[in-house]
């Protein structure tokens, strides 16, 4: 795992001089597909840790062929239910799925959401005292109803209050015990209490201090906390929100992804724009927009899941963030023409690519 480290440490030295050929060489043109299918195939030798709200996705399954006598709303014929991975979870499920090594960090309820969740997450992980219980939460799980592969209603059950510093501390120390064999730390915010200030300043730390990437799906009311990581992945509205900017256009997305990258301090911001594809911001006149890959859309839920896994495990392998981007790009545009909470895999990925 040494050298897959190195190759995109942000250090001092040798390595840093690899990370400078990196990002010239992206911004000198993109990768051909060729190039990029060298960084998929060594995802198998990237270890991830993934810090961040778990979630379980319930789906109710149906049709309707009536509305209700006792309100004005659909009856749905339940035929089946599903359970699958949201939130953290999710994320690292989709690195799981195309061949990483993937831990994860967060906090379950002692009900039976959270003994499915663990189930759900299954033997795959590499370690195993990440997930922490908090006696008096439930397990955050959001359940949709979907009939005729249209979603008719989601009901959550959850409690977003700001984890004990007790909890906190069993997280750090787990984070702590896995630092050496990891290539990237992911944080997933879905603002359900997991993740605070003070949490970010501490992994903001050890990053750094390991030269390891640092990765952050955001959410808008937690910007302040994400000072000094590596990337940050908001889609278009939570990037316009968090710089006090107005509009859809290019013009907006540009003075976001500028305002944040500066007020920020971290090396990219990474811009999600649905159809519009992706923009990418590094240095001061650095930017490149990305279009879309999406042949078909169906479903864009946990999509910035994929996102930020196939980034991540990208950056693990040496990608500049440039061509790390133009793969979690190709990534998301399989996932969304799929129907739930997706994942892919390596050869989907692949696949995806083209020809050259």
């Amino acid at each position: 795992m040494g050298s897959i480290r190195q190759s995109h440490s942000i250090g001092k030295g040798k390595v840093a001089r690899q990370v400078a050929a990196g990002e010239a060489k992206g911004s000198g043109g993109a990768a051909t597909p060729q190039e990029l299918r060298q960084y998929i195939a060594r995802f198998s030798q990237a270890s991830v840790l993934v810090i961040g709200d778990l979630i379980l996705d319930h789906y109710i399954w149906g049709r309707v062929s009536r509305i209700s006598p006792e309100a004005p709303v659909p009856v749905v014929h339940v035929d089946s239910e599903s359970l699958k991975l949201g939130g953290a979870a999710n994320v690292f499920n989709n690195i799981v799925a195309l061949g990483g090594k993937a831990d994860i960090c967060g906090v379950i309820g002692s009900d039976e959401s959270g003994r499915m969740l663990l189930k759900e997450l299954g033997p795959t992980r590499s370690g195993r005292g990440g997930v922490v219980i908090d006696q008096d939460r439930p397990t955050t799980r959001k359940s949709r109803v979907i009939a005729h592969n249209q979603q008719i209603v989601r009901y959550d059950v959850e409690r977003r209050a700001e984890l004990k510093p007790a909890m906190q501390r069993r997280i750090l120390r787990y984070v702590e015990s896995r630092l050496k064999e990891l290539s990237c730390l992911v944080v997933s915010d879905y603002a359900k209490g997991v993740v605070s200030a003070s949490l970010m300043s501490e992994l903001t730390r050890l990053a750094t201090g390991r030269g390891i990437p640092l990765v952050v799906d955001p959410k808008v009311e937690h910007f302040s906390y994400y000072k000094g990581v590596t990337v940050i992945t908001p889609n278009h509205l939570e990037a316009t929100q968090a710089a006090g900017v107005h509009g859809d256009d290019n013009q907006a997305c540009n003075e976001a992804g500028a305002i944040i990258r500066q007020r920020l301090g971290c090396r990219a911001v990474l811009i999600t724009r649905g159809e519009k594809g992706m923009s990418l911001y590094e240095g001061e006149d650095a930017s490149w927009h990305i279009p879309t890959q999406a042949q078909q859309v169906y479903d864009v839920t946990g999509a910035g899941d994929t996102v930020i896994g196939t980034l991540a495990l990208a950056l693990s392998t040496g990608a500049s963030t440039r061509d790390a981007a133009t793969l979690a790009n190709y990534a998301a545009g399989v996932v969304v023409g799929m129907v739930g909470t997706a994942t892919l895999s390596a050869q989907q990925l692949s696949e995806a690519l083209g020809h050259d």
